[in-house]
């Protein structure tokens, strides 16, 4: 209570309906309550630019996400600590923060918590395809998991959901919302922060734009400033405001406030390959784009808080081993009932399924930078997908599980046949063109404003800048390395732990 806190978001609040209606967010991964960017051409993926839809509302992407609720794997964080350099972020340490931030409904043991802000809940009203899923990814030989965040991550089940109610709990529900009437809480909506003030070594305020842009202005901060923009927001800050790689903030005119060489670089991301198709009859959500079964469905959630109003849409999923040889599951699924429900993707004539598969630990590394000095400029995204070959080669056997799973006999009854890619397409250059053409970010970027000890760490194990007073990252862009899952859990996390670092509860 003695500490007084502004929050300053570049976007609106978070009133748009879809925020809060769990299938809301298939419209929301279009231009709605997000920054519109797209990547640079991505030269081993055919030169296709790729949609890169990030949060521009209150809450970010936990507004704006799929509210999967996923951890990663234990031995993700102790990767960190052991070979990062980044003590005190070992799962046994991490784990304590993930358990105090949740709410679970329906587990409550050594892996999970009740009480916390975030609302994990069972979902309400599966589809009856969804369960078809889970029968057919047991008969291609994955394990049924009741649990991917409890003692074992690889199998098939139904996600957990960052829901209450059938409603969506995203950071600004769970945590921004019960204190808003704290006489020491000021949130500022609509206020693009430019450039961080630095004097003599520290950093003491933000400039920012407001009022639709019609205002200009200047904050100091007494303590610190926490930046919190995500990993294309929070290094574009930084670089605009003259923390990065020196040479590169000089070619672009902007005066060197502190050269840190990493600043942008260590982009990671999942790249989703997908396999579309078409049903027998109306066996998914696709029926419910009609304008009167879009009356019922809303008519079914306003009364009992179920139907397609109250799916993630994303139902199902699974983690399993691509290579053999992994030290965990290095493929995650997301079943999604229905066959036009991500951007840029056309429903099918009928009804139709998704079945998304992505590499989870990839070795290509993509980098964020300014186009320009400009603020409201486009920054330069290159997530780099498949630099690497070996990303190529798993990616496209994860597609080839994918496949497997949707050719299993519990899906004969139900499965037309497969629209995307198609039969014909079964060579691995067949499958890797295909990919070229119609992959897609799985919107887990992190990684450029990473943590550790070495020469391209951006911040220390407490977040602190280094070489900076005053400065805190806290985003998915500390990560050193991506998790084995979605990141909104593990970002959460991190700023659950990063609380006890600025309250001084943990030792430096």
């Amino acid at each position: 209570p003695d500490i007084r806190v502004l929050l300053l978001e570049a976007g609106p609040p978070d009133r748009n309906p879809y925020i809060h209606l769990p299938a809301g967010f298939a419209k929301l991964t279009g231009n709605a309550a997000n920054w519109g960017y797209s990547t640079v051409p991505q030269h081993h993926v055919g030169g296709r630019e790729m949609w890169y839809p990030q949060g521009r509302v209150l809450g970010g992407g936990s507004s704006i996400n799929a509210q999967v609720y996923t951890r990663g794997h234990a031995k993700d964080y102790d990767e960190w600590a052991q070979t990062d350099g980044c003590a005190g972020w070992s799962y046994k340490e991490v784990l304590p923060y993930f358990r105090r931030a949740e709410d679970n409904q329906c587990f409550s043991n050594e892996f999970h918590g009740t009480g916390g802000p975030l609302a994990v809940s069972d979902q309400t009203s599966p589809h009856p395809i969804s369960k078809v899923f889970l029968r057919a990814a047991q008969e291609a030989g994955l394990p049924f998991n009741a649990d991917f965040n409890g003692e074992r991550q690889d199998g098939c089940g139904l996600y957990q959901v960052t829901q209450r109610n059938a409603r969506r709990c995203s950071a600004a529900v769970g945590y921004l919302k019960p204190v808003l009437p704290r006489a020491n809480l000021t949130v500022l909506t609509g206020a693009h922060t430019t450039r961080l003030l630095i004097e003599s070594g520290s950093v003491v305020g933000v400039e920012l734009v407001y009022a639709g842009g019609r205002a200009r202005g200047s904050l100091r901060a007494d303590r610190e400033v926490i930046v919190t923009a995500g990993a294309i927001g929070s290094p574009k800050l930084l670089l605009l405001s003259g923390i990065g790689p020196a040479d590169e903030l000089k070619a672009l005119g902007i005066p060197v406030a502190h050269d840190l060489a990493g600043v942008g670089r260590n982009l990671q991301d999942h790249m989703d390959v997908y396999a579309v198709n078409e049903l027998t009859g109306d066996q998914s959500y696709d029926k419910h784009l009609r304008p009167h079964k879009q009356l019922w469905a809303g008519l079914e959630y306003l009364l009992f808080r179920t139907g397609p109003a109250a799916s993630n849409l994303a139902e199902g999923g699974a983690f399993w081993f691509a290579d053999t040889q992994a030290r965990s599951p290095d493929i995650q699924f997301h079943f999604m009932v229905g066959s036009g429900l991500e951007h840029g993707l056309e429903k099918l004539k009928n009804c139709g399924v998704t079945l998304n598969s992505a590499f989870l630990r990839p070795r290509s590394r993509g980098s964020v930078r300014l186009r320009n000095g400009d603020p409201f400029a486009p920054p330069l995204i290159d997530p780099n997908y498949w630099a690497d070959p070996y990303d190529r080669k798993i990616s496209i056997e994860g597609f080839r599980i994918a496949r497997r799973i949707m050719a299993s006999p519990a899906f004969k009854p139900f499965v037309l046949a497969e629209r995307l890619p198609g039969p014909q397409v079964r060579t691995e250059e067949e499958i890797a063109a295909y990919a070229c053409k119609f992959s897609k970010t799985d919107y887990h970027p992190v990684g450029t404003c990473k943590m550790g000890v070495d020469a391209m760490a951006v911040v220390d194990t407490s977040l602190r800048v280094r070489g900076l007073e005053g400065l805190r990252v806290c985003d998915s862009s500390v990560m050193p390395r991506l998790i084995s899952s979605n990141t909104n859990a593990a970002t959460i996390m991190i700023a659950e732990k990063a609380s006890d670092h600025i309250l001084g509860h943990l030792a430096a």
